[in-house]
């Protein structure tokens, strides 16, 4: 599907169905999967096989709709989650833990803004923010020793700024971290920030993939591009043995492309369970089906409105990024 453009990525991405199959993704409305052997059941608990089993771990109709997210992308590897907060949450936790750092753009979603200073703050995760125009010598100087993560957002929620990708990723890759990039405003019809240095991408589907208030979710996609077991000092929970799942390490055991989506799975959804329904994930899908075709329209009609505004003798100053 990589050679497609993405205009057929948003139809067809995700999903190939064989002779005599539904055209639609199937909804599999299940929260268990029958299997005939206790040994089957075992090699899947212990992630000695692919399937599935429970659909707060996995489900079918989740799992193709998050491998067409990461087809739009460019990624390897992508999870559902019940929210866009979630998916940051996850994201973020997955490489920071308690006694850790991450640098973050100080423009972010307000939402979560305070998932960052507040919640995850009692958690002992410490976060330092910098402003998305910041000097090369600020966003250097925000680095610890501890630093697992820079977080920031295509355009920020609701600020508008526009960050620049490849200058934070440089400066997280410099630094030994992956930058997670929040891509929920520009969808990747208008940007697609693995292009650009990104190594993990989330969503609020909720939004624009949605596109029409039915389903609220999240997204996370790894792309695959970010070298864990080259700073394995820096991330023991991808780098070496995971106690709670048989001894797994999960960088050794699924690779580069693997390794972050299925620590996200195996360990944070089995304990937190913010699992995305089947039923929002095939409405989420009918969403993606029409992207390429409303993002455009959305900033045709967005550019409109900001040019009226701008002249207008009652407005002082108008924030869009598609303004001259």
């Amino acid at each position: 599907m990589s050679e497609y453009r993405i205009e057929t990525k948003c139809v067809q991405g995700g999903y190939t169905p064989g002779n005599g199959e539904p055209r639609q993704i199937p909804i599999y409305q299940s929260t268990t999967f029958k299997y005939d052997t206790s040994e089957h059941m075992g090699q899947l608990f212990d992630l000695e096989a692919s399937g599935y089993f429970y659909s707060r771990l996995q489900n079918p109709t989740c799992d193709l709709v998050a491998a067409k997210i990461a087809a739009l992308e460019g990624g390897t590897a992508a999870m559902l989650t019940s929210s866009g907060q979630a998916a940051n949450f996850y994201a973020v936790f997955n490489v920071a833990n308690c006694g850790d750092h991450v640098v973050a753009s100080s423009t972010i979603y307000g939402g979560t803004f305070n998932l960052f200073s507040v919640t995850m703050k009692k958690m002992g995760i410490d976060f330092t923010f910098v402003a998305p125009d910041c000097t090369e010598e600020e966003l250097a100087a925000a680095f610890k020793p501890n630093t697992k993560a820079v977080f920031g957002e295509t355009i920020a929620n609701p600020a508008l700024s526009v960050l620049d990708i490849e200058r934070f990723a440089n400066a997280a890759h410099a630094h030994g971290v992956p930058l997670i990039i929040d891509n929920t405003f520009a969808t990747p019809i208008n940007c697609r920030p693995i292009e650009w240095g990104a190594d993990i991408v989330t969503h609020s589907t909720t939004k624009y993939m949605d596109g029409h208030g039915a389903a609220v979710g999240g997204c996370i996609v790894d792309s695959g591009n970010f070298d864990w077991l080259a700073h394995a000092d820096k991330f023991p929970g991808l780098c070496t043995p995971d106690d709670s799942y048989h001894g797994i390490t999960y960088a050794e055991k699924f690779g580069q492309g693997g390794a972050f989506i299925t620590k996200a799975t195996a360990q944070l959804m089995r304990d937190f369970g913010s699992t995305q329904s089947p039923q929002s994930a095939f409405l989420l899908n009918l969403g993606l089906e029409s992207l390429h075709v409303r993002i455009p329209r959305h900033c045709e009609n967005g550019l409109a409105v900001a040019k009226y505004l701008k002249n207008h003798d009652l407005i002082s100053y108008v924030i869009y990024p598609g303004l001259e």
